[in-house]
């Protein structure tokens, strides 16, 4: 395996992508199922497990998860030069550094959920140890496998396409993590996620290798806000991931309290997810007819319509609210597929192409926990300020969560849709950013 790397290290020209074989996309995507699976119980159902089953208060829980998700965005920029220093430098030992946080994961998600402590005090100090461990591996693994994807180059097209099946994978792995807590418990959960990163990185070390530049690339670090299409591109996906984060945040309270159909939130989240699987290929063939912006602007497009037509159902609207389900899917898909194989263009074009998409992937995804922190701190309050309390069914209340469930998201889609035209969608030949 090392020698193996160490070959693909010494390949000066980009490779195409994952060619068209579905076993190569395979390989590469697999590591996303197991990096989405033990996100939502990390980032959903975390809290309630600690406070139903420990007893613990939320206004400690509540400081804690804040502290290590801030704590765990900040870092996000050092492990992207982190991973561009061993893929330049030392790509021997890449796969192993991954096992490595692989296993520290695995192991910290075991520790998180069966702690063997009550007394508060060292229960708090247990979680938060062990909720950096998992950050941490799952930090390390994340940004190591964006920027191996992006270096693996070729056309926009192909680019969509490597991110298009980790994104694919990467749903596969929600709706896993979303059916089996339930029916296997959180042990049989645990042992499930060691057993699919150990899979997913035996299949990476079969999968097309990330290129490298070799020793010389550390000669200089990189500015990466030196760049303005990656100042404007993560402009554009700041406002369309705000846009997207608020209605996942404010869901559930608009099924219980709106449309007061609790017993049917499982349909709504399966079709959302299953569409946006299902999405992906006909937004793959979108990017290859109409190119990434104009295929990324018909998805915001089509969000916009999905929540505009939400904000007029009432009581008991069912039907009509997995059709918002499905059509809000369906343009998850473009949201997962697009942005990052646009920002490997970007680095492309900036003439760093294996070199530093470490860097860029990792302000790219701390950008992208700041969406879910700051979709929280738009929402809740404006819900509280226009007189919206969990289980109000009055007209005011009512009006208030359908203002920002509906209506705030349509206006920052519109808004990222706008900048998206502005940068990249009008401008041609030498404009581009």
């Amino acid at each position: 395996m090392a020698n193996t790397v160490a070959q693909a290290a010494e390949v000066e020209t980009p490779s195409a992508g994952l060619g068209r074989g579905r076993a190569a996309g395979l390989r590469y995507g697999g590591l996303g199922f197991p990096l989405a699976f033990v996100a939502l119980p990390l980032y959903v159902s975390l809290p309630a497990h600690y406070a139903q089953n420990y007893g613990m208060p939320l206004a400690w829980l509540g400081a804690l998860l804040l502290a290590a998700r801030l704590l765990d965005a900040l870092v996000d920029p050092w492990i992207g030069r982190l991973c561009d220093r061993w893929l330049n430098e030392h790509p021997r030992r890449v796969l192993p550094l991954m096992a490595g946080a692989a296993a520290a994961l695995g192991a910290g998600f075991y520790a998180l959920f069966f702690p063997p402590l009550r007394e508060p005090q060292g229960l708090l100090l247990w979680c938060g140890t062990f909720l950096l461990v998992c950050y941490g591996g799952y930090s390390l693994l994340s940004v190591m496998h964006q920027t191996w994807g992006a270096r693996l180059g070729g056309s926009p097209a192909q680019q969509t396409r490597v991110v298009a099946w980790r994104e694919g994978l990467s749903l596969a792995g929600v709706i896993a993590a979303s059916l089996l807590p339930g029916w296997i418990g959180l042990a049989g959960t645990a042992t499930v996620l060691a057993a699919a990163l150990g899979l997913s990185l035996l299949l990476l070390r079969w999968a097309p290798r990330a290129l490298a530049s070799g020793p010389a690339a550390r000669a200089r670090a990189i500015q990466v806000w030196a760049y303005r299409g990656f100042r404007r591109l993560l402009a554009v996906f700041l406002l369309n991931g705000i846009a997207a984060a608020i209605p996942a945040t404010l869901l559930l309270f608009f099924v219980r309290d709106r449309l007061q159909t609790p017993q049917a939130e499982g349909l709504y989240l399966a079709s959302y997810f299953l569409a946006a699987a299902a999405s992906l290929p006909l937004w793959l063939r979108g990017v290859a007819r109409w190119g990434q912006a104009r295929s990324w602007g018909l998805g915001m497009v089509l969000a916009v319509a999905a929540f505009a037509w939400a904000a007029v159902l009432g009581t008991g609207d069912q039907i009509g609210f997995v059709a918002v389900c499905l059509a809000s899917g369906a343009a998850l898909g473009a949201d997962l597929a697009i942005p990052g194989a646009m920002l490997a263009g970007v680095i492309q074009r900036a003439g760093l192409h294996a070199r530093a998409e470490g860097s860029f992937f990792g302000w790219w995804n701390a950008a992208n926990k700041l969406n879910l922190a700051l979709a929280a701190g738009l929402a809740l309050p404006l819900l509280q300020l226009l007189g919206y309390t969990p289980g109000a069914r009055d007209a005011q209340a009512l009006n208030a969560l359908t203002l920002s469930y509906c209506l705030l998201p349509c206006l920052l889609k519109l808004a990222a849709a706008a900048l998206l035209y502005r940068h990249w969608i009008r401008p041609q030949g030498e404009d581009l950013p």
